[in-house]
């Protein structure tokens, strides 16, 4: 059909408002990450690769891998090595009770840590006793197509309804590519025999914590395939690859959105989830 020149006219006018308004929405998003203190941006641009982190279970270096947990955490989109970074940090330290100075620092990522942990039911327990094992018989098995390379996964069902309403947004958000294997469960429930088996066989025990008290033994425990770095398996906690997840397009958006589902991310580990709302309290 052909348009008229007052129909014309009006799209023409449409597709300005729409690149003004576009270029003003880029702006805005923009210009609170330029506002903020400089000198505190500059030295968590130095830090971000070089100061020390004692927080998890081995020491560290740099707290690039954690940019996605702290920037959601302190409500910023902005990236950690400009002024509007810093002045969500200083917010965050000064409601926190800490030195609003916009720094990272050690105690700033400790308070940053206990925060995450005091959202995971799991974490909270296993510090005066490890919470009782599943049931085995009472949970329920991952489909196929929800499970990697065809392993048995064993979930609670309430964990397992969650993450199939998790895994069917992001799959309508876009952010699994069809055949791509993404977003698929490579371990769920681990029993405590087997858990300690595995432990001994990698010689990978951390300091015993994997043996004896495992998040994995309460059926509400998941790790997710979110792809991994060149040469590196799925869980590879070697930072190359934690990097590497922690800047996924996946990682993102769960860190965002797993929350609305009663998910919780360990943050050394970008694929493990545990899910925090439990429907009998248990966790």
């Amino acid at each position: 059909m052909q348009l008229r020149r007052f129909d014309v006219s009006i799209v023409c006018l449409a597709c300005v408002v729409c690149c003004f308004t576009a270029a003003g929405m880029r702006a805005a998003v923009a210009a609170p990450c330029s506002a903020g203190p400089q000198a505190a941006a500059a030295e968590n641009a130095r830090t971000f690769t070089s100061m020390p982190i004692t927080a998890f279970h081995r020491p560290e270096t740099g707290w690039a891998v954690y940019e996605t947990m702290i920037a959601h955490e302190i409500g910023t989109e902005c990236p950690a090595n400009t002024p509007g970074f810093a002045a969500a940090l200083a917010h965050w330290q000064g409601a926190n009770h800490l030195g609003a100075s916009g720094t990272m620092d050690d105690s700033t990522f400790k308070a940053l840590k206990l925060a995450w942990d005091r959202r995971r039911p799991w974490a909270m327990i296993s510090r005066h006793q490890c919470p009782d094992a599943a049931d085995e018989h009472a949970l329920v098995r991952a489909g196929p197509a929800e499970s990697y390379d065809g392993k048995t996964i064993l979930l609670r069902t309430d964990a397992l309804a969650a993450f199939r309403r998790m895994a069917d947004a992001a799959q309508r958000a876009g952010l699994i590519p069809p055949k791509s294997g993404l977003f698929v469960i490579f371990s769920g429930y681990r029993g405590v025999d087997a858990d300690a088996a595995r432990c001994a066989k990698e010689n990978n025990c951390q300091s015993g914590a994997r043996a004896t008290c495992s998040a994995h033994r309460t059926g509400l425990a998941l790790d997710i395939n979110l792809g991994a770095a060149p040469g590196f398996r799925l869980d590879s906690s070697a930072d190359q690859n934690r990097l590497f997840l922690s800047r996924t397009k996946l990682y993102r958006w769960m860190v965002k959105n797993a929350g609305r589902f009663g998910f919780v991310n360990y943050a050394f580990e970008p694929w493990h989830w545990e899910f925090a709302a439990a429907s009998d309290g248990r966790k």
